[in-house]
């Protein structure tokens, strides 16, 4: 519904807004909907900020498999519980929450039943295959809701939901790794470079040739080395986390570690990975990829990321700006996350 056809909605029934995917490759459109009630095991959450992450950019750009449409993208979202669906005790109402990606496991199939939630075959995805957080409101499953209790700021919360909890579960798998190489040096990297910094971990910094600005975060966040994806490290990489959706980077990240390195890919989307030779592979180095994320580890991260003082570096936009952020996340426009305010 678009906002002239608003008037058809009698002035009784209060309104939500949201920006609205209706094909890929087109540009969202601003709509008014009559708020929606949650059901059951559901809650209704007052949109304070959305970040926007570049599988948002997936979503409008069609790189991903077709989901259903019209959608509402955005998936780092912090709001209010404002209303709860039968069976919802908790959240409780007036709570700040956080909702990611993973909006809804199956709970039953072999990778639910084995911890692995993140691999359910019948899964459920904010602003993909479920409504998200472009918007002034979101229904959401209340138990893949996360209280954010102690973070005050929702701007500076909103990029932790999925930058934040993908970055982390990327930087799971990288192990003891002491020297950590971050390919692409956008929102996750640069909330994943403090973390490493706290554990006491090297890090270092990737970016696209000629961007000073990503280089100078990286080295302001407490980076050993900055420097173009082309270039080799100072010294050989225990782990190489890619971020940046270029499978021409997972050659250079390999020929970057040492033996035994690993290389995990954190994106959900990447071009394809060009021919190399063996050799790179080879004296057991690993290639490894990430898939969406468990509730366990949104409990793990957001404990730890006060305590390491994560800091997200934000870009403000109006809600009705979120094409401008998209096409400015899309050109590398800035450094660190947008966020979306209603």
């Amino acid at each position: 519904m678009s906002l002239l056809d608003a008037a058809a909605i009698t002035p009784e029934v209060p309104l939500m807004k949201a920006m609205v995917l209706h094909a890929t490759g087109e540009a969202l459109r601003l709509e008014q909907r009559a708020l929606p009630a949650p059901g059951p095991g559901e809650i209704r959450v007052r949109v304070e900020a959305c970040a926007v992450c570049r599988t948002d950019l997936h979503v409008v750009d069609g790189d991903l498999p077709p989901g259903p449409l019209p959608i509402i993208p955005g998936h780092e979202v912090v709001g209010i519980v404002e209303a709860q669906g039968e069976g919802v005790d908790t959240p409780a109402l007036g709570t700040r929450v956080g909702i990611p990606w993973l909006g809804h496991s199956c709970g039953h199939c072999p990778y639910c039943a084995s911890q692995r939630e993140n691999l359910c075959d019948a899964p459920a995805f904010t602003g993909y295959t479920r409504d998200g957080g472009f918007a002034s409101h979101i229904v959401a499953d209340a138990a893949f809701c996360f209280p954010l209790i102690g973070f005050d700021d929702p701007v500076a919360a909103a990029p932790l939901m999925c930058a934040g909890l993908i970055g982390w579960r990327t930087l799971k798998l990288a192990g003891e790794a002491q020297r950590v190489g971050l390919y692409g040096f956008g929102a996750a990297a640069h909330l994943i470079a403090q973390l490493c910094r706290w554990q006491g971990r090297e890090v270092y910094a990737f970016t696209r040739a000629g961007d000073e600005g990503a280089q100078q975060l990286a080295l302001s966040l407490g980076a050993r080395w900055a420097g173009s994806s082309g270039e080799a490290p100072p010294v050989p990489l225990d782990a190489a986390l890619i971020f940046a959706p270029v499978g021409a980077l997972v050659p250079l990240a390999l020929r970057a570690v040492r033996k035994g390195g690993r290389v995990v890919c954190g994106g959900i989307h990447m071009s394809d990975i060009p021919q190399f030779p063996y050799s790179l592979l080879w004296e057991e180095r690993q290639v490894l990829s990430v898939a969406n994320l468990t509730r366990d580890d949104a409990h793990e991260f957001l404990a730890l990321a006060p305590q390491a003082g994560v800091r997200a570096t934000t870009h403000v936009y109006r809600l009705e700006q979120a094409n401008d952020a998209l096409a400015d996340l899309r050109a590398g426009h800035f450094q660190g996350a947008a966020v979306l305010v209603p």
